[in-house]
């Protein structure tokens, strides 16, 4: 399994999974203030026409090279809101 990396690395299009291991989505965008190093979360884009939805830094786990695992499950995802902030992407 690749190590973990910094939040600095991730990129638009990599999977984002749930704690039980489903895909739920890609990276749309990430959300962060770089001079300051704070890591607000992230964009995701669950595809099929469904919105994208806002996940906090709080509910990211761990962060491995192409690959963005969260704390919540895929339920869990499904309830978060609509991201409806301006997209810098």
């Amino acid at each position: 399994m690749p190590d973990p990396v910094s939040y600095l690395l991730i990129e638009p299009g990599w999977d984002v999974v749930g704690s039980d291991g489903e895909k739920v989505g890609e990276v749309k965008e990430l959300l962060a203030d770089l001079d300051a190093d704070i890591f607000d979360g992230l964009v995701v884009d669950p595809g099929l026409l469904k919105p994208a939805r806002y996940v906090a830094a709080e509910q990211v786990g761990e962060i491995l090279e192409g690959r963005v695992e969260l704390l919540l499950t895929s339920e869990e995802f499904e309830r978060l809101p609509e991201h409806r902030g301006p997209s810098h992407a």
